[in-house]
């Protein structure tokens, strides 16, 4: 398995898009990773925006975030729900304090301008968020997938194998 022994953090929210949330879920866990689902509540049931459901196996608040090598924030409406939550925004911004790898896909990248971790770095995100991820500070461009660092953002659904690609990539070395 390419990243067997890798425990990951999914945040979830309602109003999730679909594709951003299970793909990487399905294809990290195919990879051998240990993917725990965090939402505001742990046991509650999360509602992507088509209906489909997902249920949190922890709280934001409870996870410890040194036990964990990376956390993916998915994008849909759900990103600006999450950064209402102390919690969430606490955890993204203490996964980049702590050089764990931090991904986040279209709209996600809120959570990053949320979390104070976007200035100077390089980003992408779906375009209708580009002028917030600019006035947090970032230096946006317009490609599949871009990696900073630690920070790994695609821009679109259709840029999920990119993503997974890059994440594992990320965890192997």
């Amino acid at each position: 398995m390419e990243i067997e022994g890798k425990r990951i953090v999914l945040l979830v929210e309602d109003r999730y898009q679909v594709l951003e949330l299970w793909y990487p879920l399905i294809r990290l866990r195919e990879a051998g990773a240990e993917v725990t689902v965090a939402g505001p509540e742990r046991g509650s049931v999360y509602k992507s925006g088509q209906g489909y459901e997902i249920t949190a196996d922890a709280s934001a608040g409870s996870i410890r975030i040194q036990e964990y090598d990376a956390i993916i924030v998915p994008g849909g409406y759900a990103p600006d729900l999450m950064r209402r939550n102390p919690a969430m925004v606490a955890l993204v911004k203490d996964a980049y304090d702590q050089g764990k790898v931090v991904a986040a896909i279209c709209h996600a990248g809120w959570m990053l301008a949320s979390a104070g971790i976007v200035r100077g770095k390089r980003v992408t995100s779906f375009y209708s968020i580009k002028d917030d991820m600019i006035n947090a500070g970032a230096n946006w461009l317009d490609e599949p997938v871009v990696c900073d660092g630690r920070i790994i953002t695609p821009r679109k659904p259709e840029d999920l194998p990119f993503f997974c690609r890059e994440i594992i990539s990320a965890l192997s070395k």
